[in-house]
């Protein structure tokens, strides 16, 4: 059985924010992630979370100075809007035609997906030094029984059995206490505004067809053999890509969908070639490795032409700490996505060459988004509006396997920088209530933020949240090897008491993941 493993960090204040360069604003608290599910990861990225390699952190919301709301886009619903349309547009015609547009188009954000959240020093001297041994529980043959121990102190009789269990890396198990597969997950709860009457179409009529939707079926065939989009290098099946094409036929008096703009029939004498790749980063994949300095070469060159880093800034260390190394472990079930679950490097090849890498995660209920670089020569195409737009296709094609994978996670919204308000366009979105973590449309909320930029988007007042630490003592804690509750592992301890950061710790995580991850202690 495969546990998650952190060492809680406790908070971080009065550090540099890159969104209001105020010096000192910032306030996140951190934990270091050994391992992790990727259940911990979904249920901990719904409180607010978020990673940064294997640092893992959550904004103090009423306290720093650019507060960060968790955002979700609603992939199976998601329309393109008329700057998006450009994009996709202005991608097409540089690879069917070879134009490239002169116009100066809407100024894309500098960052589409980076996240100023801790500092890449921060988290260095945030890395664990503590031994692979300590960190792995002992075999059941060595399983022993805690009991009584303070029965000769004249307290009520206590059993306590405590666990140990062997981490396996090759095979990984579902936890008891892990989401069941079918089941909405808790944080699915969201807060909607009443629907408007007399809105939507008649569904009791069969959908329209327009012809060139039709002629576009018919030259599907010839659509895989000039654009593919592969996993782990093996081109998607072309029923697959039918059902894909099918599924977003325009319907009457409808816009057209991503899939309508991206799978569309090239010419044969294109100039060039578009191919995504997604290859798994962690644990490193063959093919992975075999484009890992190519990758990286992007990667630095993004890093000094956008970023203006020196030279010898954008190491290779720092690359695969920040965008390679993942606490997350790999999953194959048999109900989840052919690529399974985990993290992933998605490659945009042109013309053979790779020009633009998107870090996701691929978790049970999202794809979510880490981080984008580019090759700055190619900006002209607007690859972190592009790219996320592929990054919602990309959800939605995987929905068609995983059913419960339906949203796709933009990081974080942060209103009172105007830079980063540019997330809020790919609707219909969802901000995360800091205080219930309970999900709200983005338009019920910006009034909120135009008011205050720390806001509680529940308006419910009585509504707390539900997964709120109840019991501290039922935390799970991995001391010496061994797995037991905090309320054996508190009986225990020597020195001063740590109670105070163990329940910071657990109300941060919320009583099921602390429960079911297990917190280090020395």
């Amino acid at each position: 059985m495969r546990r998650a493993v952190v060492e809680y960090r406790g908070w971080k204040e009065g550090y540099r924010c890159g969104y209001c360069a105020s010096a000192q604003g910032k306030v996140s608290a951190g934990m270091w992630a050994h391992s992790m599910t990727v259940q911990d990861y979904q249920d901990l990225i719904d409180r607010g979370w978020r990673r940064s390699g294997k640092y893992v952190y959550k904004p103090i919301m009423n306290q720093t100075c650019c507060p960060q709301y968790t955002i979700r886009c609603q992939a199976l619903r998601f329309q393109t809007s008329k700057s998006h349309k450009k994009v996709l547009k202005k991608m097409l015609k540089f690879i069917s035609k070879g134009d490239i547009s002169k116009a100066v188009s809407e100024e894309e954000p500098m960052d589409s997906h980076i996240e100023d959240a801790v500092s890449c020093s921060f988290v260095h001297r945030s890395e664990s030094h503590v031994s692979e041994a300590e960190l792995t529980p002992l075999n059941e043959d060595h399983a022993d029984v805690v009991e009584n121990e303070d029965e000769d102190k004249g307290e009520t009789k206590e059993e306590v059995n405590v666990k140990k269990a062997e981490l396996d890396s090759l095979q990984i198990c579902g936890d008891k206490d892990a989401a069941v597969p079918g089941e909405p997950s808790p944080s699915t709860k969201t807060v909607h505004a009443p629907p408007k009457p007399g809105k939507g179409a008649d569904l009791s009529k069969p959908p329209c067809r327009k012809a060139k939707d039709i002629r576009k079926e018919r030259k599907l065939q010839k659509l895989l053999q000039n654009q593919r989009c592969t996993l782990e290098g093996s081109p998607l099946q072309a029923e697959h890509q039918a059902l894909l094409l099918q599924s977003s036929k325009s319907t009457t008096n409808q816009p057209k969908s991503i899939e309508d703009f991206i799978f569309v029939p090239l010419p044969d004498d294109a100039p060039h070639k578009l191919e995504v790749r997604v290859v798994r980063s962690s644990p490193p994949s063959s093919q992975f490795k075999a484009t890992f300095q190519e990758s990286y070469q992007v990667y630095k060159r993004y890093q000094m032409v956008i970023h203006k880093d020196p030279p010898d800034k954008p190491t290779i260390n720092q690359f695969t700490r920040f965008l390679c190394d993942s606490p997350l472990e790999p999953e194959n079930p048999p109900n989840g996505p052919e690529c399974g679950y985990g993290s992933f490097h998605q490659q945009y090849w042109l013309d053979g060459k790779i020009i633009a890498v998107g870090v996701i995660d691929i978790l049970p209920y999202c794809v979510s988004s880490v981080y984008l670089y580019y090759d700055p020569d190619y900006s002209f195409l607007s690859l972190g509006v592009y790219s996320a737009l592929r990054e919602i296709a990309f959800t939605r094609q995987l929905h068609e396997k995983a059913p419960d994978l339906c949203f796709y996670y933009m990081g974080f919204y942060i209103h009172s920088c105007p830079k980063m308000r540019y997330k809020g366009q790919y609707r219909p979105s969802d901000l995360l209530c800091p205080e219930t973590y309970v999900w709200t449309p983005i338009e019920q909320c910006l009034p909120l933020l135009e008011l205050s930029k720390y806001s509680r988007f529940n308006q419910d007042a009585k509504a707390v949240d539900e997964d709120h630490i109840k019991e501290l003592g039922r935390v799970r804690v991995l001391h010496k090897r061994t797995i037991m509750p905090y309320s054996v592992y508190k009986k225990r301890r020597k020195g001063p008491s740590d109670e105070a950061s163990v329940q910071q710790y657990a109300s941060l995580v919320g009583q099921t993941c602390s429960e079911r991850m297990l917190l280090f202690r020395s």
